[in-house]
């Protein structure tokens, strides 16, 4: 069976690799991503698979996403998968934090997340499968942290967790499934060359997760392949 799903992030990367594979198995892919002119791989991409439409939507801009949320209404959305995110600065430790990188971090990765979902659940309520999932990240585990540092990422990736969190208690009467996912160590751009899998790893594994997920196991948080992680 296949569906509808709503991708952020979808320029390269985790979400770029969605895109291929959702399409692939016969899926409408609502492609959004800053720059979909500039977007060269996802136009690539667009042409084997015609089902890809490439939308407009940098997450933090709120009138661009008030306008598609307009253009979609009425449309279902079985997946509304919140993958966009931005990483901030790398190696910036206890005492040179930067206040301003923090606050872009979490209107990124926390609280645009936030918006999407609520810009797009009725969408997703009218939908077969009433998935939203959101990429957090393993480092955003409270019971997993034993390194400390990372203050501005994880805290993002903790805060939208949280996110998940209320909203699997607050949309549970619509039958709404949300979910956070870690998608491991990825060979991408954020990853690093250095990372343990590869973004088709990744992705098959997110998408099989996605594809088996019921109602009960919402408000939880997995791993790509499909372990649970502690919040």
């Amino acid at each position: 069976m296949s569906g509808t799903i709503l991708i952020t992030g979808c320029n390269r990367g985790i979400g770029l690799e969605a895109c291929a594979q959702f399409a692939k198995a016969g899926w409408r892919v609502l492609a959004c991503c800053r720059a979909p002119d500039k977007a060269v791989k996802l136009k690539g991409l667009q042409e084997r698979f015609p089902r890809i439409e490439p939308l407009h939507l940098d997450v933090t801009n709120y009138e661009q996403m008030i306008s598609l949320g307009r253009a979609l209404k009425g449309e279902p959305i079985d997946i509304l998968l919140n993958n966009a995110a931005y990483y901030g600065p790398k190696g910036k430790g206890f005492g040179a934090v930067d206040r301003g990188e923090w606050r872009r971090v979490l209107e990124s990765n926390t609280i645009a997340p936030y918006m999407l979902a609520e810009t797009f659940y009725e969408n997703v309520a009218a939908s077969e499968y009433k998935i939203i999932a959101f990429i957090s990240s393993k480092v955003g585990s409270i019971a997993d942290n034993r390194s400390g540092g990372g203050y501005i990422y994880r805290t993002s990736k903790t805060a939208v967790n949280q996110v998940v969190k209320s909203l699997s208690i607050d949309l549970s009467e619509r039958g709404i499934s949300v979910i956070a996912m870690h998608p491991g160590w990825v060979k991408t751009d954020m990853g690093g060359p250095g990372a343990l899998i590869s973004a088709e790893e990744s992705v098959k594994g997110l998408k099989r997760l996605l594809l088996t997920e019921k109602l009960t196991k919402t408000g939880h948080f997995y791993c790509y392949d499909g372990t649970e992680i502690p919040w």
